[in-house]
């Protein structure tokens, strides 16, 4: 019991300590969609990834969706006649060529529980569930009749708080009258009935960070669902773009305030595909104790 008694004694010593450092300092410095996401979802998960910077293997989902978006802005950069499923798929291969020479590991990841050693077979096999992506691309729209204003294109902006919101948008369109339109590729399935809300939000934060970065309300977003072919649409508007910065900063304040009382597990259906389970109380794990903020 003594020994516990201490344990518990030193661990309030130090989170009061490391309290303090953390009380004259801006956290967090920035916020992204995605980030937002995680801490909205479970705010042990946004600690892991964000302060502890936890390592972790992309699943294969992640990796071909990698791809996807890797062959899909270099196929813009052809001539518009060119832009087919046959360039698509001519792109895939020379992106998992140079997946295999540089990052062999994640080839690894795609190719594991296949059961072939010919590279061909292994490629053939790697290239189909992606094809399945491509050919929902190409349901969704016509490439060669769309010229883009730019590609994987990193936006930020500050915000009068100090707080740096940033993000990657996928495309960005601008029609001959000036109207704008973001475009999202997301290589899963678009969310059911009632799940709509983390889609709509991250929608809002794309078309703040464009409003407050270029001064210009876009007037679409579009989130293309290649996993079954959907697209999910939205035109903001001015008045929801000032309440979803009203909402990132009670967010950003909410973090702030877990700095130092703590980020407790949220537990959800996603947790079964969570990557930090050996950290997490809720799974008989052991969370770290918690390191300093990130610079």
């Amino acid at each position: 019991m003594t020994d516990l008694l201490c344990q518990l004694a030193n661990s309030a010593r130090l989170r009061a300590a490391w309290a303090n450092r953390t009380l004259d300092r801006v956290f967090p410095t920035s916020l992204s969609p995605s980030r937002a996401n995680d801490f909205m979802a479970c705010p042990l998960l946004y600690r892991l990834r964000v302060i502890d910077k936890l390592p972790e293997q992309p699943s294969a989902a992640a990796l071909r969706g990698t791809l996807v978006h890797a062959a899909l802005e270099e196929l813009f950069t052809v001539p518009a006649a060119q832009r087919t499923t046959d360039t698509a798929r001519t792109l895939i291969a020379q992106h998992w060529d140079r997946m295999c020479v540089e990052a062999p590991e994640d080839a690894q990841i795609l190719a594991d529980g296949l059961a072939l050693n010919e590279p061909t077979k292994v490629a053939n096999a790697v290239f189909a569930p992606i094809q399945r992506l491509l050919d929902a691309y190409f349901t969704l729209e016509d490439p060669r009749r769309v010229e883009p204003h730019a590609l994987e294109m990193g936006v930020s902006t500050e915000l009068p708080s100090g707080l740096a919101l940033r993000g990657y948008i996928d495309r960005v369109d601008v029609s001959p009258t000036g109207l704008v339109r973001l475009v999202d590729y997301k290589t899963g399935r678009s969310p059911g009935a009632g799940f709509e809300a983390k889609a709509l939000f991250q929608m809002r934060f794309y078309a703040l960070l464009w409003w407050r970065t270029a001064g210009q309300v876009p007037a679409r977003l579009d989130l293309l669902y290649f996993g079954d072919g959907q697209r999910i649409s939205y035109e903001p508007a001015e008045d929801e773009l000032v309440a979803t910065e009203r909402k990132i900063m009670a967010l950003s304040d909410a973090i702030t305030r877990a700095a130092t009382q703590g980020f407790p597990a949220t537990p959800s259906a996603l947790c079964g595909w969570c990557s930090f389970q050996d950290s997490c109380p809720e799974f008989g794990g052991q969370t770290p104790p918690m390191p300093a903020l990130p610079a």
